[in-house]
């Protein structure tokens, strides 16, 4: 069963149901029926008798003894002093004449003279030859009720509920093999559509389409998400390349200007340039490591490798420490940085991993700032939260851009221009920081006014 199809396990399914279902309905209405017919039989003589007793002296006795007999088709003999006052005994209805056979006419006197309240027999009909129930009940001491009648159905009503069983399951066995088919044809068409477009996706085709023709919620929801992991492969796809791409001219420009100086200090070696020539390649060599260093950051962060190592420290200093590195924009750039405080303000966090947040972000201020060079670091302490502001004031990103930019090497351009400072994925390193401490983090972006990247830091 492991290996059958869908349509296959349906229709087995269905007509095991079915199956069962007819064989519980033979087995309690033609099999267990004489059994429960006798049960049936059995309480309806109690009830018939307790009946008598309470009219036994009624002016209507014989009447409901007559409605009785024909609703329960019970053959109803009352004697007293030993002598049939009342009959209904008819042969249609099964039962067993008692003044005609011997053997009963034996027990009838026998029990008369044996004193006791009732007595029950069950006899073999020699007539119908069918299981037949004598029940005598004393009423005083000179009347006595004697019941009887066939504990199995004589007349043609059992043949005629074996015959109708017997289209009714033939035409059930048919309607069940239909039904399972189109059931089975419903579920599995598609779920077949699904693993066609699943296939088409496994080779790489982003532009197979998952949406199907069902009302079935499950099954909608499964191609709603392969339709989203569609989107997100697609999407890492993209990246995928693009990181190549990216990562390729960052590694390209550096060793090439490496090589190139090499190679002109051993070819024609200028004790003049000599100093400068070797600062370039030093300065080169460190782009190449910083590089190196953010993928593999980027890379421990996102495979959740990374522990956080908090600790308590002033926020306010470490911005002016990293502000300080950035000394040399201000002097030889012009740019200016505008810190809002020197209030000492204490966080709870990972200082190594909070410094390259920071870092990461003056760095890419630094990189989209307006002609002003201007660049504004906001510290606000508040009750429950401390937030954290850097705004520049260059052209902004456009609304539906903006959850983008966290993305490695995401661009708004489509020519790949090299920061002034950072390495492209610095964004998206600075954004697994904040995942990993739980910080809410975003964007404020307008158009030709700038961004202001935020974060807050519960303030416990």
């Amino acid at each position: 069963m492991k290996n059958k199809s869908l349509i296959l396990k349906i229709f087995i399914y269905l007509s095991i149901f079915t199956c069962i279902i007819l064989f519980l309905i033979w087995l309690f209405q033609i099999i267990l029926l004489n059994r429960y017919y006798e049960y049936y039989k059995t309480n309806e003589i109690t009830d018939t008798i307790n009946l008598i007793k309470k009219q036994s002296n009624s002016d209507t006795l014989y009447e409901t003894l007559e409605k009785v007999s024909y609703n329960t088709d019970f053959c109803i003999e009352i004697v007293k002093n030993k002598e049939t006052t009342y009959s209904s005994i008819q042969d249609n209805k099964g039962c067993i004449n008692t003044n005609s056979s011997t053997k009963v006419v034996k027990n009838k006197l026998d029990f008369i003279n044996s004193g006791k309240d009732y007595f029950k027999l069950k006899i073999i009909n020699p007539k119908f030859n069918n299981l037949t129930l004598l029940y005598g009940v004393k009423l005083d001491n000179s009347n006595y009720v004697f019941l009887n009648t066939s504990l199995e159905p004589l007349n043609s009503t059992l043949n005629i509920l074996r015959e109708q069983l017997l289209i009714v399951s033939v035409i059930v066995i048919i309607l069940s093999i239909i039904i399972a088919y189109f059931i089975s044809k419903s579920l599995s068409k598609p779920i077949s559509e699904l693993t066609t477009s699943a296939k088409k996706l496994s080779d790489g085709n982003y532009n197979t389409n998952f949406k199907v023709n069902t009302d079935i919620y499950e099954i909608n929801e499964l191609a709603t998400t392969l339709d989203y992991a569609k989107n997100v492969l697609k999407k890492t796809d993209e990246l995928r390349r693009d990181l190549l791409s990216n990562v390729s001219h960052d590694l390209k420009t550096p060793l090439t200007m490496i090589k190139a100086y090499a190679e002109m200090e051993k070819d024609f070696p200028d004790g003049e340039k000599h100093d400068s020539n070797m600062d370039i390649i030093i300065e080169e060599v460190d782009r190449l490591t910083i590089l190196v260093n953010d993928i593999l950051n980027l890379s421990k962060l996102e495979s959740n490798i990374e522990k956080l190592n908090l600790e308590t420290f002033d926020i306010t200093k470490l911005i002016n420490t990293i502000l300080n590195r950035f000394k040399i924009f201000e002097l030889t750039k012009n740019y200016e940085f505008i810190f809002n405080t020197n209030e000492e303000i204490l966080i709870n966090a990972d200082k190594q991993k909070m410094e390259q947040v920071i870092y990461n972000l003056v760095g890419n201020a630094i990189n989209y700032t307006g002609s002003d060079n201007k660049v504004y670091i906001n510290l606000i302490k508040e009750k429950k939260k401390i937030r954290i502001e850097i705004k520049d004031t260059g052209k902004g990103i456009k609304k539906e851009e903006t959850d983008k930019v966290w993305d490695k090497y995401y661009k708004t351009e489509k020519n790949y221009k090299r920061n002034t400072v950072g390495t492209g994925i610095g964004l998206s390193i600075v954004k697994n920081i904040f995942i990993l401490h739980g910080f809410k983090y975003g964007i404020i972006s307008e158009e030709k006014k700038g961004s202001t990247f935020w974060f807050e830091i519960p303030n416990k």
